[in-house]
């Protein structure tokens, strides 16, 4: 039996995806993650002739790759969208029924990213409807982005591609580089003793308090040192601080949680040397400052190169649709772009226009919608031919 004709028409996928609860439960203990809605996605693109690959490492977190094979020859390329979201709790109104106001759809994932999974799914299905290209189109619906993108990551365990698009929200701007991050624990080490016998105790807040001006005075050296063309420079900040157990007793220790916003030339090395120089520098000149320095999750900054065939086809169809050259610019927030170029997969993000990521109202533009769909499905055909 020949495939289904694609559907035509990405803003009603769109609704249906956002109808499909798909918050990340490691956010949200009580999230529906990604089992029901990559089943949709899966059952959607096998009817239009797609290979269709469910990868779950992760019992109930799965990740979908949906493959036109190519006949030979020909250059292949991914397309990458997160199936998670964040939260329902909080939205203003009902999250999963999407309504269409003013030309833009409402919904928790509207714009985040399930307008750029409902763009790329029809455009490769539009790119692939009247037979296979030369190169494979391989679309990868991954879990775990909003966390910690062990979607996508195991995706490049078993697949790969001469290029990759990812779809996050980019507001029809070609977007060529993003910060990465590094989270660490310091442990501020002090000593218990009740609160009437301060010559046996040692304050371990007051002596984060020393760490915390040293931390202000880093983020205002790095506010002022070399910066990256699009990205500025990198920048820290605390963002957890945890200490004392009762007024009556020294707190024995306090733990503050910071984040290191990186820009390429930067890494969570580089930010422990950086951070170890100003904690050895406080232990040196404080008494009895002791601490410890815990590295958590850390994400590598990313950057395309500019000539990049993948990036010099997207932008030459952009401005064919668009009626001008692209914008090109740079996110502050980290993507799944950082892992398909480390697996040395030339990339790129390009998405749709609309606001309210991780917000209490979130919406895509739908004119947007259907220019991204557009771009990618030219993109599609031109790349893999």
């Amino acid at each position: 039996m020949p495939p289904e004709p694609p559907d035509t028409d990405p803003g009603r996928l769109l609704a249906e995806l956002i109808a499909i609860d798909s918050v990340n439960p490691d956010l949200v203990p009580s999230g529906g993650g990604e089992a029901a809605i990559a089943g949709f996605c899966g059952a959607w693109l096998a009817a239009r002739g797609f290979e269709v690959h469910r990868l779950e490492k992760r019992p109930g977190r799965p990740s979908l790759v949906a493959v036109a094979r190519g006949t030979g020859g020909g250059r292949s390329l991914i397309l990458n969208g997160h199936l998670d979201t964040v939260s329902l709790a909080d939205y203003d109104g009902d999250p999963l029924d999407p309504c269409i106001r003013d030309g833009r759809m409402y919904g928790r994932g509207a714009f985040d990213m399930k307008g750029g999974i409902a763009a790329m799914m029809v455009a490769a299905a539009r790119a692939t409807a009247h037979g296979p290209l030369r190169g494979d189109v391989i679309l990868a619906c991954v879990a775990d982005e909003e966390h910690a993108s062990s979607g996508t990551e195991e995706v490049l365990e078993s697949f790969t591609a001469d290029a990759a698009v990812v779809t996050e929200p980019s507001h029809l701007e070609v977007t060529l580089a993003h910060k990465g991050f590094a989270w660490f624990d310091v442990e501020i080490e002090g000593r218990a003793a009740h609160g009437s016998r301060p010559e046996l105790g040692i304050d371990a807040i007051a002596k984060a308090g020393h760490f915390l001006v040293a931390l202000e005075e880093l983020a205002q050296r790095l506010a002022q040192g070399p910066a990256h063309p699009l990205l500025g420079t990198g920048t820290v900040h605390a963002s957890v601080i945890r200490g004392g157990e009762e007024p009556s007793t020294y707190p024995a220790h306090c733990r503050i949680t910071l984040e290191r916003r990186t820009v390429p030339g930067e890494s969570a090395d580089s930010v422990e040397r950086e951070l170890t120089a100003v904690l050895d520098r406080l232990a040196a000149t404080v008494p009895d400052f002791h601490y410890r320095l815990a590295r958590g999750l850390h994400r590598e900054p990313f950057a395309a190169d500019p000539e990049a065939l993948i990036v010099r086809t997207l932008a030459r169809h952009a401005e064919q649709t668009l009626g001008h050259p692209p914008a090109v610019r740079a996110e502050a927030f980290w993507t799944d772009c950082a892992l398909l170029d480390r697996a040395g997969i030339p990339c790129l993000l390009f998405g749709v226009d609309g606001a309210g990521a991780h917000a209490a109202t979130e919406y895509v533009d739908l004119a947007s919608l259907d220019r991204v769909t557009d771009i990618l499905t030219a993109t599609i055909a031109d790349f893999c031919s």
